[in-house]
C-alpha cells in the first residue's frame, strides 16, 4: 500500500482535527488494528469491525482485492469523542455546545486534496470500496458519507448522514427524513429541478460530529465544524456543481437528487437493530467522483457502537442547549445506549418546584422527534449510569401521579413499533416530592468507602487463606 500522506494542522489543534492524524493518534496509543490484504467487502469488513468496536479502529488493506483502504470504528468510544475534542469527557457536550452557538465561516481554497484525482466517467462499485455489512443489506451501502445539500433560494448548505445504497455504477438510493435535506429537495422538485449534492467520505472526526448537530434550517454544519477546529474550515467548490466540500477530505461523490425519480432502496440494518424495510425512495445520479492520492474509504457498520455515538452525542449537546433556554434547573443529559442513542433521553435537574418534572418532559419530546421516552431524575442520580436511573423510576416513580403519556405524535420512521413514524411517546418523573420529609427519600451511604485505598489493605487469597483465618502471635 502506498504510504498516507500526514495533514498538516497547527501544533496546538486537537487530535480530531485532522483524519490522519486522529489515527496517528489512536496507533501511538494502541488502538488502531491494521487488518491483512484480502478481506471479503461482503460482510467480513463488517464482522471485523464490530469485533473491534470500542476496542481498536481497524484499517483494512487491499480490502476484497480494492486498492483503496477501508476504515472504521474511529469514534466509537464516548472517551474517544472527548480526545477528539482535546476535552476532559465531562466538558464534551459544553464544548459542542460552544461551538453549536458560535459558528465560523469557512474559507474558500482553489486547490484541494480531496480532488487530486478526478474521475468523469463513474463506477461506484469498481473505483470504490464500498462493504456490504448485515445479513440482509440489499447490497453495497456509502454509511459514512456527509451529504451536503444546498438552499436553492438562500445558497446556504445543510450537511448530514443519509444511507446510500449503491443501485448501478453512477446512481445512489438515499434515505431522506424529513429534515433539512428533504425541505431543500422538496423546494427543488416543486420546481422541476434536481437539488445538485455533495457526498464526501473520509472525514476528520470533528467534521464527522458536527454534522449531526441539531440546528435550526440555514445552519451550516461545516460551521460548526470550524468552531470544533478553532479556525475556518478549508473547502473547495466540486468541480461539477456548487457545493463546498472540505478540503482535505478523502473522496467526494458529486451529483443531483432527481426530481420526479425515485427507485427501490432497502432493506438495510439501522441503529434501531432492525432493517429499514425497502421501498421507493429518492435517487442521487453521480457525476464524478474525486479524491485524494492514496485516499482513504470510511465506513460506519450500520447499527454499530460508532453509528450509535455519532448520532447520541451531538444530538445530547444540541438538546441540553434547547432545555436549558426553557428550563435552567436541567444540569445534565444523555441519550442512553439501550435506546438506541436515540430514543431514550434520560435528564437531571436540580427541582425547583413542583411539575417542573412534567414541563421537562414535555420540552425534551418537542425537542426532537426520534425522543420517545424521557425520565427525568434528580441531581443524586447519575445519568450516565442505567442502573441508577433504574432504580431512581423503581423508587420514585408511581404511574398514577408521575407519567406523562402522548399519543399520535411524530416518531422515528426507523423505529418498527410506529405506524410510518407516527407513535405514542411517555415520560416518567422520578424526582422526589419538594414536600417530602428528608429521611424518607435519603439515599443510604456508608462513610468513607469511597476514600479506601483497596491496594493498601487487601491482597489476592493464596492457597493458605483458610490457614490465615487463625489470628497472628
Amino acid at each position: 500500500m502506498p504510504t498516507l500522506p500526514s495533514d498538516t494542522t497547527r501544533p496546538d489543534s486537537p487530535p480530531g482535527t485532522s483524519l490522519r492524524g486522529w489515527l496517528d493518534h489512536l496507533q501511538q496509543s494502541g488502538r488502531l488494528s491494521v487488518i491483512r490484504p484480502g478481506t471479503d467487502l461482503r460482510f467480513q469488513v463488517a464482522a471485523i469491525a464490530n469485533r473491534l468496536d470500542s476496542h481498536s479502529a481497524s484499517l483494512f488493506l487491499e480490502p476484497g482485492g480494492h486498492p483503496i483502504p477501508v476504515i472504521s470504528g474511529l469514534l466509537s468510544d464516548r472517551g474517544w469523542m472527548a480526545e477528539a475534542m482535546g476535552v476532559a469527557p465531562a466538558d464534551v457536550l459544553a464544548r459542542f455546545q460552544d461551538a453549536s452557538l458560535n459558528p465560523i465561516a469557512w474559507r474558500e481554497v482553489d486547490e484541494a486534496p480531496c480532488q487530486d484525482v478526478v474521475h468523469r466517467e463513474v463506477d461506484l462499485l469498481k473505483q470504490l470500496p464500498i462493504p456490504t455489512h448485515n445479513e440482509h443489506d440489499s447490497g453495497a451501502y456509502i454509511t459514512a458519507g456527509l451529504l451536503i445539500s444546498r438552499n436553492p433560494r438562500t445558497g446556504v448548505q445543510n450537511v448530514s448522514i443519509h444511507r446510500l445504497q449503491v443501485s448501478s455504477a453512477n446512481r445512489l438510493g438515499a434515505l431522506l427524513l424529513p429534515r433539512h435535506t428533504l425541505a431543500y429537495f422538496q423546494e427543488t422538485e416543486s420546481a422541476g429541478e434536481d437539488l445538485e449534492v455533495a457526498v464526501v467520505v473520509g472525514n476528520d472526526p470533528l467534521t464527522l460530529m458536527a454534522s449531526q448537530a441539531i440546528v435550526p434550517l440555514d445552519h451550516d454544519e461545516l460551521e460548526i465544524a470550524g468552531a470544533l477546529h478553532g479556525e475556518p474550515l478549508k473547502v473547495a467548490q466540486c468541480v461539477t456543481n456548487r457545493i463546498r466540500v472540505p478540503a482535505d477530505a478523502e473522496i467526494v461523490i458529486e451529483g443531483r437528487l432527481l426530481a420526479h425519480t425515485r427507485e427501490q432502496e432497502g432493506p438495510f440494518g439501522e441503529f434501531p437493530q432492525y432493517y429499514g424495510e425497502r421501498a421507493e425512495r429518492h435517487v442521487i445520479e453521480v457525476d464524478a467522483i474525486t479524491h485524494r492520492q492514496a485516499p482513504m474509504f470510511h465506513t460506519i457498520v450500520g447499527g454499530g457502537l460508532e453509528h450509535l455515538l455519532l448520532g447520541g452525542i451531538p444530538r445530547e449537546a444540541t438538546m441540553l442547549a434547547h432545555l436549558q433556554r426553557s428550563f435552567p434547573s436541567v444540569r445534565d443529559v444523555h441519550l442512553a445506549r439501550g435506546g438506541v442513542c436515540r430514543y431514550h433521553l434520560y435528564v437531571q435537574i436540580d427541582k425547583r418546584s413542583e411539575g417542573e418534572g412534567k414541563n421537562v418532559i414535555l420540552g425534551a419530546l418537542g425537542g426532537h422527534y426520534d425522543i420517545k421516552h424521557v425520565v427525568v431524575v434528580d441531581t443524586d442520580v447519575n445519568i450516565h449510569d442505567p442502573n441508577e436511573v433504574e432504580w431512581a423510576v423503581a423508587t420514585r416513580f408511581q404511574a398514577d401521579r408521575d407519567l406523562v403519556l402522548v399519543h399520535d405524535s411524530q416518531g422515528s420512521k426507523l423505529d418498527p413499533s410506529t405506524r410510518d413514524g407516527v407513535g405514542s411517546k411517555m415520560g416518567f418523573d422520578a424526582t422526589v416530592p419538594l414536600d417530602a420529609p428528608t429521611m424518607r427519600f435519603k439515599r443510604i451511604r456508608v462513610p468513607g468507602e469511597q476514600d479506601v485505598d483497596l491496594a493498601a489493605v487487601s491482597e489476592p487469597a493464596g492457597d493458605d487463606w483458610q490457614q490465615r483465618l487463625a489470628p497472628s502471635r
